[in-house]
């Protein structure tokens, strides 16, 4: 397993696999990671912080996912004003294929609520729930008030 975590002292984001018990940054922050089983069962805890609310998304950039959407509707509309509904269409529902093939193509990845490490290389499993904004606001909400008693 291999987890993408950024840095709390230099926020730079690292690569990083969890083998060893610390981890050090270039700034000089170490990292202690939550011990965890190496078996194919799913984890139950983030490594990072050990916070038990983990989700599951696809391993995409969602900024190239929506640029491409972006893209193909504002080609469908220039092609259906230019009077070119065949093509137009073609573009649309080429580029809805072509997501569905990155959909079935690309894998998950495990997302931590508090800290967002990303968790990579674990074993395909269904038994981590999607995203849930309800979840996502009380951590941001969380950080949000730990930002202004820190500056208190």
């Amino acid at each position: 397993m291999k987890v993408r975590y950024s840095c709390p002292g230099c926020q730079t984001s690292n690569l990083v696999e969890p083998s060893t018990e610390e981890w050090r940054c270039g700034c000089g922050h170490v990292k202690h990671w939550i011990a965890t089983d190496s078996s194919d069962k799913p984890i139950k805890n983030c490594v990072a912080c050990g916070c038990s609310q983990l989700y599951r998304q696809k391993n995409f950039p969602q900024w190239l996912g929506l640029s491409l959407l972006a893209i193909a509707c504002s080609a469908f509309f220039i092609l259906q004003v230019m009077y070119q509904p065949q093509l137009a269409w073609i573009i649309l529902l080429g580029s809805a294929a072509v997501d569905l093939v990155f959909y079935l193509i690309v894998g998950d990845v495990i997302v931590c609520y508090r800290c967002h490490a990303r968790h990579y290389g674990l074993p395909k499993q269904k038994s981590y729930d999607p995203f849930e904004l309800p979840v996502a606001e009380k951590y941001r909400q969380e950080r949000i008030r730990r930002e202004l008693a820190g500056k208190s």
